[in-house]
């Protein structure tokens, strides 16, 4: 039996939905301290997080670009240039949903350009986030599909955009179980952007009408860096090969090192999250390796065997310095790996792990052209390392590789540009 609607014409998940977060809204000013407590919300901008802004709306017509987390609200940087570009006019308003990603955009943001984090997707907190600034036009990257947002967006007349959409089988499976729902969210979308084929045939399945594709992970010029860092991280490595663990999770810092000992190298390490820092120095130390921390602003010298960045914002130097870039969140299930285009963009030949969902196209389009290895597990990935540290022609021919490959990706901006425009400009 199909699902019968609810009141206001929703199907009775969505109606359900609504119905229970208004009744768990007074509970989120205590739950938003309590993640500040534990360092998973900025105390400061706790307001934000429950709709209410920190800053005036500029008058004029307003975009608003939506990323929850660091690789989705770093693909949203060229786009945001794009739009300046095109369009120096308009007001641009970026939000995310994660204390990291509100760091890094501090950082990368142009200062005429307005950040908020995203509220928290509740009746009262959604309202008052949308009444406030008005947008025209809203850009949502990836997956998110918030109903209370979407379905509130809609009803003010925001032209919806989900641009680099991506949706797993398994998330795909559960919201098939949503009955009307999924078609429902989906309809809000005036341009629906799968990233892949696999994503496109989900979305139809659930109801959506596909539009381009287009995977603003694909975009984006080389991160940038400070080349007197550079010269001074050179010079203390002592000559010695630099193999970089990138974005790594838990039980990888382990991994990664333990594969790339004896081989003459230094081992960088630089974990997703910077805050990791104690646990991994203590893992780390607990092998034996001798430890050099940046965050500490300790001096690396030749007796050190792991140099631990645990560090925000420094990936760019990072990948200059790295000969070889071992990608963290592809060595055990449940990440589905990191953004391959970052060490590409810089020629740094990639190894990753099996475990790379998040960005199999990417991935495998790389390993066709040689620009990236997959390994297995440790003893592969030992192997591989060896090769490329012994063998620099190979690595300068996976550097072209990589370079090549990278040149080749800018055609998405141009797509969801083409969408984008006559949005705003309607």
């Amino acid at each position: 039996m199909p699902p019968r609607p609810g009141g206001d014409g929703l199907g009775v998940w969505l109606t359900l939905y609504q119905v229970v977060t208004r009744l768990l809204e007074p509970a989120v000013p205590s739950i938003l301290r309590g993640r500040a407590k534990r360092g998973k919300e900025d105390p400061i901008r706790i307001g934000e997080r429950f709709g209410c802004p920190t800053c005036p709306r500029p008058s004029g017509t307003l975009v608003w670009l939506h990323g929850v987390s660091v690789g989705e609200s770093q693909s949203l940087l060229p786009l945001v240039s794009a739009l300046k570009a095109a369009r120096p006019e308009i007001n641009i308003l970026v939000t995310s949903g994660t204390k990291t990603s509100a760091n890094l955009l501090a950082k990368r943001l142009p200062p005429d350009v307005i950040y908020q984090y995203a509220p928290v997707d509740v009746p009262g907190a959604v309202g008052r986030f949308l009444d406030h600034w008005h947008p025209s036009v809203g850009v949502l990257v990836e997956s998110e599909l918030w109903p209370n947002l979407i379905l509130k967006a809609q009803a003010r007349g925001v032209k919806l955009v989900l641009a680099s959409a991506r949706i797993t089988a398994k998330s795909a499976a559960g919201w098939q179980r949503m009955g009307s729902a999924p078609h429902q969210l989906l309809s809000a979308f005036k341009v629906l952007m799968p990233q892949d084929a696999e994503t496109a045939g989900r979305l139809e399945k659930l109801g959506g009408t596909i539009g381009p594709f287009a995977n603003l992970k694909r975009v984006g010029q080389a991160l940038a860096y400070d080349p007197g860092a550079l010269k001074a991280l050179k010079a203390s490595a002592n000559g010695r090969p630099v193999i970089l663990a990138s974005n790594t999770h838990p039980g990888e810092e382990n991994l990664i090192c333990q594969a790339g000992l004896g081989l003459g190298a230094l081992l960088v390490v630089a974990p997703r999250h910077p805050e990791r820092g104690n646990e991994v120095a203590t893992s780390l130390e607990a092998l034996g390796l001798k430890i050099c921390r940046r965050s500490k602003g300790e001096t690396l010298s030749h007796d050190h065997q792991v140099y631990l960045a645990d560090t925000l914002g420094e990936m760019g130097l990072l990948y200059a310095w790295a000969d070889v870039a071992v990608m963290g969140g592809s060595f055990y299930t449940g990440i589905g790996g990191h953004n391959p285009l970052e060490p590409a963009r810089m020629g740094v030949p990639v190894i990753t792990g099996p475990y790379v969902f998040n960005a199999s196209d990417l991935y495998g389009e790389m390993l066709d052209v040689v620009a990236a290895i997959e390994v297995a597990d440790g003893p592969e990935l030992t192997r591989s390392l060896t090769g490329l540290i012994a063998h620099p022609h190979i690595r300068q021919q996976m550097t072209d590789a990589a370079l090549a490959y990278a040149a080749r990706q800018g055609a998405a901006l141009d797509t969801v540009m083409s969408a984008l425009l006559p949005l705003i400009d309607a």
